[in-house]
């Protein structure tokens, strides 16, 4: 056994308020529990979207009665609520910026609208760019401008994190995370056993094997590891027009100790990437007499059916790999152990509560 540290994952979407039928607190947060996680931080493109006082009572109190793990919630960015955004930043687990596609209130046109944000977010809360390629560089710039710390989601190019690391050469305050499916797959990845392709959608996309050995030879710049679950269903996926988006909670902690196994990298990597970086700079608060426990020569293969996620089905159908979580102790008590969660709905903490 090997024992780590409560893990976080600062890149979830649990589908509540909105789409329940997907996932909601309680199921994800009890996959989060399985795979180790024991805080998650929920992205606010939700129906409706998580934007002002309202709404983000509205998804704080679903959590408050259903999370199993401790949890914050993310405030999106929109083209006029600047000044309340901030206003909120204290309950929010930070700001989330959609500077590539998105919906509804949170569509953010052009780069005038991402002034009033950039210019009134407290820098002592952490802002969060979905951002790609040529907008990505454009945030980075916004970092400089306004001497504020930028944090980019799930980075899949080798132009990207190339960027990131020139950045960083020159002071410029931004960080980067990435998601296990960018690192594992690529855009010619077999779809699984049985699936679809439909069920290979997903943004960022998968890129191209220059790509993902970009970023394996760049892990120094990676500042942490993030799941972007983004759960739809079987049906969903395996209609006409797929949506995108992959489960990733419970496959996030044994895809990386296999590949700590195979020596890509090492546990301290694993801490760095996954407890302690994530925990600067999200300002998240400590998780005290909280651990994992994890079987590191367990090996065995991927299974949807096993697993809490509502969703049903994982990208990862069949993978073999290496370390089980055993044990989960959250604040003391054991919240999940040999396949079974013990701790009721609601358990979880709110980490600005």
């Amino acid at each position: 056994m090997i024992k780590l540290p409560g893990l976080i994952d600062p890149h979830v979407h649990l589908r509540e308020p909105g789409a329940t039928h997907k996932e909601d607190f309680d199921s994800g947060t009890s996959a989060a529990l399985a795979g180790g996680i024991t805080m998650v931080l929920a992205m606010p493109n939700t129906k409706p979207p998580i934007f002002d006082a309202d709404t983000l009572d509205l998804a704080l109190n679903a959590a408050k009665q259903k999370a199993r793990c401790d949890y914050g919630q993310f405030v999106g960015a929109g083209p006029d609520n600047a000044i309340m955004a901030a206003s909120l930043a204290d309950k929010a687990a930070g700001l989330k910026m959609y500077l590539d596609s998105t919906f509804g209130e949170l569509r953010l046109n052009d780069m005038t609208l991402w002034q009033p944000h950039f210019a009134n977010y407290p820098k002592n809360y952490p802002l969060v760019a979905h951002s790609e390629s040529r907008s990505m560089a454009a945030a980075i710039l916004f970092a400089a401008i306004y001497d504020r710390p930028v944090h980019i989601a799930h980075i899949s190019l080798k132009e990207e994190i190339l960027l990131i690391k020139a950045a960083k050469e020159k002071g410029i305050k931004v960080t980067c995370e990435v998601c296990p499916h960018h690192l594992f797959m690529t855009s010619s990845s077999p779809s699984g056993r049985g699936q679809g392709e439909g069920r290979m959608e997903v943004r960022p996309r998968l890129a191209t094997q220059t790509d993902v050995d970009a970023l394996w030879g760049n892990l120094d710049v990676i500042d942490c590891f993030a799941t972007d679950h983004a759960p739809h269903t079987l049906e969903e996926k395996d209609s006409d027009n797929p949506p995108p988006g992959f489960p990733g909670l419970e496959t996030f902690l044994p895809l990386i100790l296999t590949a700590v196994d195979h020596q890509n990298f090492t546990m301290d990597d694993v801490i760095k990437k996954m407890y302690t970086n994530p925990k600067k700079i999200f300002n998240l608060p400590d998780q005290p007499e909280t651990w994992v426990e994890v079987d590191e020569n367990a090996s065995y293969e991927i299974r949807a059916e096993e697993q809490f996620t509502r969703c049903g089905w994982t990208p990862f159908e069949g993978w073999k790999v290496r370390g089980k979580v055993r044990k989960v102790v959250l604040r003391g008590k054991t919240a999940f152990e040999d396949g079974r969660i013990f701790v009721k709905p609601g358990y979880g903490k709110n980490i600005r509560g």
